[in-house]
């Protein structure tokens, strides 16, 4: 079925434009893709002067000079899976196989209104396998496993909490890094495990704004300033809570600065990384609804992203393992985007960037500014900033190779 002029009007156009454009925002996708995305299928729909400003939370449109401007809140996130569907409707408008109506209900029905394809406490209970596996990756030793799984089922509770009442989400990252830091420093302080910090760091991996900093560096990089950055200042605030829990934690508890060092006393052979990496990565594909069509490429893309990070970051150090880990990530998802049906680059280089960047040291180091004197804190600052910069280095090249590889009314983030 083909668009037509004689069933679709333009004010039926516009509001399908609204729409879609406050789906593409609520699924993470940049600003900069949704305006795009939005201009090209308008030119498919026959109108020729859309302007259109996408920000963060809201979205302005207007279809010509005379025609009032529409404004959309940007409602709830919407999962991996719903977004993908929601890409799919868009490629068949843009191919004029659906009309505006039935676009419109196939977004209610199959994207709004669609089910989770697994359970919601399915989805929470991702977060074990996630902290199992990073601490594979950071202290692999068994008491600090053992208090990783606790310290996630901790983690799938309170993100069940939220999901019933939402209006407690403000208060996710510090009271849950509180609570966990809570616990894990009781254990330290009992001589039951030691480097409690990297535990921490695992066990609340999940829940750092990873997406929101992914797409932020990706409106940066593309030249949307404004988005870009209030999705970095507000992922700053989150980690800035995060690290306020874990200080908290450690005043109650009475844990010094020595307790909270980077430092990582068992070794993790490559089979264990190894292993870790692939219940990390089970652990998101589970919380994240991905598309099971898109498991290989995750996969793939986070596999290239461990391999590199853990490779050269051995070698070189925490700072050059990120870039390197957060650039082979980004590349392969470009590469993987372009095939017969693969998945955007977002998709695939979100659930790698949230492997690579625990397993930097940057967040450990900026854990430990609370904490030491001057000289120490300085250190740390200065080593959380090299990691972190090194990332988003990374993450900008790729983002910038994937809207240089594609057409501008695709959308790649």
């Amino acid at each position: 079925m083909t668009v037509t002029e004689e069933t679709d009007s333009p004010a039926a156009a516009q509001e399908l434009l609204v729409t879609i454009g406050a789906g593409l925002l609520a699924g993470g996708i940049s600003s900069v893709d949704v305006e795009d995305a939005l201009t090209g299928l308008a030119r498919t729909m026959g109108i020729r002067k859309l302007r259109v400003a996408a920000l963060p939370r809201g979205l302005f449109l207007t279809s010509g000079s005379g025609d009032s401007t529409k404004f959309e809140r940007i409602g709830p996130d919407l999962r991996f899976d719903q977004t993908a569907k929601l890409l799919d409707i868009v490629d068949a408008l843009r191919a004029r196989r659906l009309t505006i109506e039935s676009a419109k209900l196939k977004i209610e029905t199959e994207v709004h209104a669609a089910p989770p394809r697994w359970p919601g406490w399915l989805s929470n209970l991702g977060a074990v396998p996630i902290g199992i596996g990073l601490c594979l990756l950071l202290e692999p030793g068994l008491v600090n496993l053992a208090f990783a799984a606790f310290g996630s089922l901790i983690v799938a509770g309170v993100l069940a909490i939220n999901g019933r009442w939402p209006n407690l989400n403000p208060l996710l990252p510090v009271s849950s890094a509180f609570i966990v830091s809570v616990i894990v420093l009781i254990g330290y302080r009992l001589d039951w495990l030691e480097s409690p910090l990297r535990t921490i760091v695992a066990t609340l991996a999940l829940l750092l704004p990873g997406s929101a900093v992914v797409t932020g560096l990706t409106e940066i990089s593309a030249g949307a300033l404004s988005a870009g950055s209030s999705r970095l200042v507000s992922a700053s605030v989150q980690l800035a809570m995060f690290i306020a829990g874990v200080a908290g934690a450690a005043a109650i508890t009475g844990t010094g600065a020595e307790a909270l060092r980077n430092s990582q006393l068992a070794d993790s052979a490559w089979q264990l990384s190894a292993l870790g990496v692939l219940c990390a990565t089970i652990g998101l594909m589970l919380y994240l609804y991905t598309p099971l069509e898109h498991t290989v490429p995750i996969i793939v893309t986070i596999a290239a992203a461990a391999t590199a990070q853990l490779g050269i970051g051995a070698e070189f150090g925490a700072a050059v393992g990120g870039l390197a880990g957060a650039l082979a990530a980004s590349l392969v998802a470009v590469i993987l985007s372009r095939l017969p049906r693969g998945p955007i680059w977002r998709i695939s280089y979100v659930p790698a960037f949230l492997i690579v960047a625990p397993g930097s040291f940057g967040l450990l180091n900026a854990s430990q500014l609370e904490f030491g004197d001057g000289s120490g804190v300085a250190g740390s600052m200065l080593a959380a900033g090299a990691t972190f910069f090194s990332i988003a280095i990374g993450t900008v090249i790729g983002a910038a190779v994937a809207h240089t590889v594609e057409p501008k009314d695709e959308i790649v983030a």
